[in-house]
């Protein structure tokens, strides 16, 4: 009984980290988000094309994933970045077959390298928003 308990426990979404949107890096050792275009699909689901900029230097430090997450810190969706764009930055790309549940009105975006992690600027999506200087939302309804 008590590892029901204990599995329980590890699965509940209320262990999610809080995410701090304000405070961040600013260097570019850590990679940051610079612009999000959210675009919500006529099934539902959402596309995002996401801009990092990061100072890669080749395979031993770059800009590795981004991802998707609620409020409450749980991941929605991510994209890995497979390689360096030592010569591309900003770059962006794209992932689509995000789900968001329809509850959810507010997403971050966030980046991170395969050396520093997590820690530069992410981005507050408002998904019932139009636009920003750091997002974009179009609405596939």
């Amino acid at each position: 009984m008590k590892y029901l308990v204990i599995l329980s426990l590890i699965s509940s979404p209320v262990l999610a980290a809080k995410i701090e949107v304000n405070t961040y890096y600013t260097s570019l050792d850590y990679a940051q988000v610079t612009h999000v275009a959210a675009n919500q699909r006529t099934s539902g689901n959402w596309c995002f094309d996401t801009s990092v900029k990061h100072n890669d230097q080749g395979w031993d430090h770059y800009a590795d994933r981004w991802e998707v997450l609620d409020l409450a810190g749980n991941e929605l969706g991510f994209r890995t970045l497979g390689h360096p764009h030592d010569n591309e930055q900003p770059f962006t790309r794209s992932r689509c077959q995000i789900n968001i549940p329809a509850k959810t009105t507010q997403v971050i975006v966030r980046a991170k390298c395969n050396v520093h992690g997590f820690g530069g600027a992410a981005v507050l999506v408002d998904l019932n928003g139009d636009k920003t200087d750091s997002y974009s939302v179009n609405r596939g309804n």
